[in-house]
């Protein structure tokens, strides 16, 4: 519904998100009649990266005759969550038009006498933060070279989980460029985050950036391959902070060996 990929599309009848629209007035009736529950609002997202106004503006005039029809049922309704889903331009170019975005808001809602609520994270997010990274070789290749750096998919999974886009430059670039695909340490072919790319040519120990990591960067990342969680710094101008720590994975989840696997080990040893 949202015209955006599939990984991130939520309005779909295949979706697991969400109710039916035929069925949500039922489900309303009878939750709203459960003891300890007070029902007073009803939320809708379609999915991210929507920079075409059209499927949200439908998806919010729907929301507007539920509510009208749950009102006629005498629930009543105070709050509306209109989701997020305004998609921001990975690859240097405008983002989605907020203004335009807000007029429709204003326009299709005019009348419903609610409280609106919005979940903009990603439009918020994503351009405040870079993936600081090293090149660790420039591997040839038969087609281009491979410019394998320290970051894997673990800290930044969105290329791996659904082929997104986020730009790679060198931190001091010397203005010559390279094609080469960009890829990580991980033990897995889609641990890469370019592929035959016009990129700034680095070599082994320079540093770079993967751009427009602010939103699902950090908040996805894990310690697969037994790797650790890249630590995160706050920068205002010249000002710096560590505002989270670097984690090894065995701080994550330590483990230890049992009582009776020792035991085995100790009578295997006599």
């Amino acid at each position: 519904m949202g015209g955006t990929h599939a990984k991130i599309t939520t309005g779909t009848s295949d979706s697991k998100f969400g109710v039916a629209f035929k069925d949500a007035i039922g489900i309303f009736d009878r939750l709203a009649r459960r003891p300890g529950l007070t029902l007073y609002g009803v939320a809708v997202h379609i999915g991210s990266q929507i920079m075409d106004l059209g499927p949200l503006e439908t998806a919010y005039c729907r929301i507007g005759e539920l509510v009208a029809a749950l009102r006629a049922r005498g629930h009543v309704i105070t709050d509306v969550d209109l989701g997020g889903g305004l998609g921001v331009d990975y690859h240097d170019g405008p983002d989605g038009d907020v203004a335009a975005y807000g007029e429709m808001v204003a326009r299709v809602t005019h009348d419903w006498d609610v409280t609106l609520m919005f979940e903009p994270g990603r439009y918020i997010a994503a351009h405040a933060g870079v993936l600081l990274t090293r090149v660790l070789w420039v591997k040839p290749g038969e087609e281009c070279p491979f410019v394998v750096i320290d970051a894997g998919m673990n800290d930044l999974a969105r290329p791996a989980l659904y082929d997104a886009w986020h730009e790679f430059a060198a931190v001091a670039p010397n203005g010559a460029t390279m094609r080469a695909h960009v890829v990580g340490p991980v033990c897995e072919s889609s641990d890469r985050f370019a592929k035959g790319r016009l990129i700034d040519r680095v070599r082994e120990g320079d540093l770079a950036v993967l751009r427009d990591a602010g939103a699902y960067g950090a908040s996805m990342a894990s310690c697969y391959n037994s790797r650790a969680l890249a630590a995160e710094v706050m920068v205002e101008g010249d000002r710096f902070a560590v505002i989270a720590p670097r984690i090894d994975a065995a701080a994550i989840r330590p483990q230890s060996v049992p009582d009776w696997l020792d035991a085995r080990r100790l009578d295997h040893a006599a």
